[in-house]
């Protein structure tokens, strides 16, 4: 068999078994070709580069960086909060403390609204405006967590691609973690570190799904609702309870055909919210119009409505007021979480779990008799582990 001097049998073949191995490989062109002349040939690296580590940041190199407004290590900070790890939640927690000084000057906004109402474009378009007459913006868009993965698509930037790239804004996706509000301590915490960086305006677009609306309230301090037009079929889908938390109402798209009909809905809304307690004190909420597609009432919008309530709220107190009760709620939410983490954790409430839950569903127990029997469970045992750790007296005694 003649001897093909062209090709040669690649290394993972074996030299043997000629004929159950086909595969030939052609031998490079040596010297140049085609016009092109020899290229030197460097010498084959022995390991392949190493890339140089990122430094690890102190709790000082973290609050110099927010200060002086360093996006990077700004959006490192944010990343360390997130983090679930427990070596980073000291670290975490003292930059915070260090940072509380520097916090609550700017005015905090949630929007929400339905998927598909634009509250993404309605945020980029008000945002941009916003950093032409001189603000600073960050944008907290929340996105909801799969329930089967666990994972979230984190794609608000690509959303908002001209907001992204103007220096003077700061957009930040975060997953909702699961949690019902939507957002977490961790976003709290991450508004408190925007406002220590020099960003005087926050935007906080929520999941949008009806479910995180009472979280967001809870820590802004004006609530917008962006709806469509055809306030009839949008109220059968939403809850009451989420008009009477907003203070204010857009009706978006209100551009082309579907100004006259926005217009319309707009004096629907204004009469449902006639008969509506206000979400805040001495305001009144009304609906407006608007199009973040053209710009159309954007301004208005923030100038005439926004800023006069900020106004308002700052000259009889209300604003001061909310964010005190924000604040201490805030503190008994994770009060409440750390007391159900615990109580899962425990384990004595490991061992009867399955028992008890097998009793409820076969009929047997009561969920009521049920959850007073966990309880039971959970308090006798944070009770001798108590008297473990004083020398057998609870509580000292």
């Amino acid at each position: 068999m003649e001897t093909d001097t062209e090709t040669y049998k690649p290394s993972w073949v074996p030299q043997d078994d000629d004929d159950k191995f086909a595969c030939r490989v052609m031998r490079g062109v040596e010297g140049g070709h085609d016009g092109m002349t020899e290229a030197p040939v460097s010498a084959p690296l022995s390991s392949p580069p190493t890339l140089p580590k990122r430094k690890k940041l102190t709790v000082d190199d973290y609050v110099d960086g927010v200060l002086a407004g360093n996006r990077m290590i700004l959006s490192r900070a944010i990343t360390l909060i997130e983090s679930n790890a427990a070596t980073h939640f000291e670290t975490a927690q003292e930059v915070i403390q260090r940072l509380l000084p520097y916090t609550g000057k700017s005015t905090r906004v949630g929007i929400t609204g339905v998927p598909g109402v634009g509250k993404s474009t309605l945020i980029e378009a008000l945002g941009m405006k916003l950093c032409e007459e001189g603000h600073k913006v960050a944008v907290l868009a929340v996105d909801p967590s799969s329930t089967v993965t666990g994972g979230s698509i984190l794609g608000d930037k690509t959303r908002m691609e001209q907001l992204s790239r103007n220096p003077q804004a700061f957009i930040r996706p975060s997953p909702s973690g699961g949690t019902l509000g939507g957002l977490t301590r961790k976003s709290r915490e991450t508004l408190l570190l925007c406002e220590a960086a020099g960003y005087d305006t926050i935007l906080v677009e929520t999941v949008g799904v009806g479910q995180s609306e009472t979280t967001v309230r809870s820590m802004v301090d004006f609530f917008l609702l962006v709806v469509l037009t055809g306030a009839g079929d949008e109220l059968q889908g939403m809850k009451k309870g989420v008009i009477e938390l907003s203070d204010a109402i857009a009706i978006n798209k209100a551009d082309g055909d579907n100004k006259q009909r926005a217009m319309i809905t707009r004096g629907e809304y204004n009469r449902i919210l006639h008969f509506l307690r206000p979400a805040t004190e001495h305001w009144i909420t009304k609906a407006y119009t608007c199009s973040a597609y053209t710009g159309d009432g954007i301004m208005e919008l923030w100038h005439n409505v926004i800023e006069q309530f900020m106004a308002q709220g700052r000259e009889n107190g209300v604003i001061a007021q909310r964010r005190r009760q924000q604040t201490l709620a805030w503190v008994y939410s994770m009060v409440e979480e750390h007391l159900q983490n615990l109580f899962y954790r425990d384990p004595a409430i490991k061992e009867c779990k399955d028992s008890i839950e097998s009793s409820v569903i076969t009929g047997q127990l009561s969920p009521t008799l049920a959850a007073r029997r966990f309880i039971d469970t959970f308090t006798q045992d944070l009770l001798k582990e108590t008297k473990d750790v004083l020398g057998g007296f609870p509580y000292g005694f």
